[in-house]
């Protein structure tokens, strides 16, 4: 599954348009008059003590995006407008209504992060779709994991001034659970990378690395500054590099 390098930039400027652009509508109340708000993290005072240089980089990825998506396949577009209906009305639920902050964000993000990576593939081959659909639950339930790792980190009631924020019942379930879920997610893509010769078998591969790093991280949280262990929790979804050589050329 090899992706037109257009598709990848278009990837990468569309997800960080969205995650700066999710920071800063988290931190529209906040002014130099307004209390800290308890469930914020550094890297959204961040983001708004910066929100001018952000709006700005996100004026001038919208203008590096559009010729990008113009050299996407018809397919590929129909399939990411419906996708980003969906995703607009996401950021409606979780930033205009009384109770966007207990929508499982964490969730969320594995689902539509998977679908936009796989998108522009099983627009070109259709006939790939059903191939690739467990190695595309696989990506999701990662990406969904590094989310959630991240937020039983931050919200680590050992963890001096952790935030209080109430999460979602989905994601309490999800956190009782993570080193359970990282072993069945290392486990599910190792048994697929093995016997399941039609998909490429470096999709879950990667996908189970990944995981027995995550839970490697969880394990050793305590010995790790925490903004070194969010980098890391990042980091280890690049597993995939380290299999670029074994790409078919």
């Amino acid at each position: 599954m090899r992706l037109p390098l257009s598709s990848i930039a278009a990837m990468f400027l569309a997800v960080w348009m969205l995650y700066a652009a999710d920071r800063l509508l988290d931190t529209r109340m906040l002014d130099s008059q307004s209390p800290q708000e308890q469930h914020l993290e550094a890297r959204h005072y961040f983001h708004h003590r910066h929100r001018t240089g952000f709006l700005t980089g996100i004026l001038l990825a919208s203008a590096g995006l559009a010729p990008l998506l113009l050299r996407l396949s018809t397919g590929a577009i129909h399939l990411y407008l419906i996708l980003g209906g969906l995703l607009f009305g996401y950021f409606i639920l979780i930033h205009a209504t009384r109770s966007a902050h207990r929508f499982p964000k964490e969730i969320a993000v594995g689902i539509f992060f998977a679908a936009a990576t796989f998108i522009p593939t099983v627009a070109r081959e259709p006939s790939l779709r059903l191939v690739l659909l467990p190695s595309a639950l696989l990506l999701a339930m990662l990406c969904s994991l590094n989310c959630l790792f991240i937020y039983a980190w931050e919200h680590d009631p050992e963890r001096p001034s952790a935030p209080d924020h109430p999460a979602h019942a989905t994601t309490r379930f999800a956190l009782r659970h993570l080193p359970l879920f990282a072993v069945a997610i290392a486990f599910a893509g190792t048994i697929l990378s093995v016997l399941f010769h039609r998909a490429p078998w470096q999709i879950p591969l990667a996908t189970a690395v990944s995981a027995a790093l995550l839970l490697v991280l969880h394990h050793r949280r305590r010995r790790i500054a925490p903004l070194a262990l969010r980098a890391a929790a990042d980091l280890v979804l690049l597993t995939p590099l380290l299999l670029i050589p074994f790409l078919r050329r």
